[in-house]
């Protein structure tokens, strides 16, 4: 897919108003579907959305970006908390908000050999050093056999 083609058919059909800057993929971006850069004009999306969710929540993603764009380029508020971007987005039926992408390894699972006590842990523990909390009983990973 062409992306910057893509996101001039949205704007066309979405909105009547043209698109003409560029539209870039960004794989650094984690939490948000995309991004609108003032200063230039260009918009920046997230490849992990398009390919987890698929071209009908994406296209709700560039209508959000757009609806960014569209507004700053005519003198309205184009901010997330302005209501001309509240009013402009519902009538397009954008997304308000980017649907989180899954987390690849979800961390450290331990639990406690006495009470049987769940942790979870994005870090690794050194076993050796850290105790229970409820009962002070030495903790064993999940993971292992």
């Amino acid at each position: 897919m062409r992306l910057t083609d893509y996101v001039k058919q949205v704007s066309l059909e979405d909105f009547g108003w043209e698109f003409t800057h560029q539209a870039y993929w960004n794989k650094r971006l984690r939490t948000t579907g995309g991004r609108f850069f003032p200063g230039d004009g260009h918009l920046d999306f997230n490849l992990g959305i398009y390919q987890e969710y698929g071209e009908a929540i994406f296209r709700k993603i560039v209508r959000h970006e757009l609806c960014h764009y569209h507004l700053y380029f005519q003198g309205r508020g184009y901010r997330h908390r302005d209501q001309d971007f509240k009013q402009l987005l519902a009538q397009v039926d954008g997304l308000r908000y980017a649907p989180s992408l899954s987390e690849k390894g979800n961390g450290y699972h331990y639990f406690c050999v006495f009470c049987h006590l769940s942790y979870q842990r994005k870090r690794r523990l050194n076993l050796a050093r850290y105790r229970c909390g409820k009962c002070h009983g030495r903790l064993k990973e999940k993971n292992q056999s």
